[in-house]
């Protein structure tokens, strides 16, 4: 990515804007004075769309997931470790075993 589109901000600097009043929000005045082909140039010098840049997006519809609702869950050690140890997004992973059962468990009742 080119130096021109990244932005650079130290801690001091957002808590000092805090400390003003001064809410974080993303430049989107930039991003709509952007061409369609801009946004795509930025996004092809970006590695972390390489996976995305033949994805028919006119075709993508925006899902807004089902809040979240935290608890406390006690889960052995070795559980933990193994989903930890497979990366980031170990809870979203939890969430799927532990929805895979309830499904199979909906489906076996009579």
């Amino acid at each position: 990515m080119s130096e021109e589109n990244i932005t650079r901000t130290t801690i001091s600097e957002i808590l000092e804007k805090r400390a003003r009043g001064e809410k974080s929000q993303t430049d989107w005045a930039r991003v709509d004075a952007m061409t369609d082909e801009d946004i795509e140039r930025a996004m092809r010098d970006d590695p972390d769309w390489q996976d995305y840049m033949d994805i028919d997006w006119s075709k993508a519809k925006m899902v807004i997931p089902d809040r979240k609702k935290a608890i406390s869950i006690r889960l052995d050690p070795d559980i933990i470790d193994f989903f930890q140890e497979t990366g980031k997004g170990y809870q979203t992973r939890i969430n799927a075993v532990l929805r895979h059962f309830v499904d199979e468990q909906k489906r076996s009742k009579p």
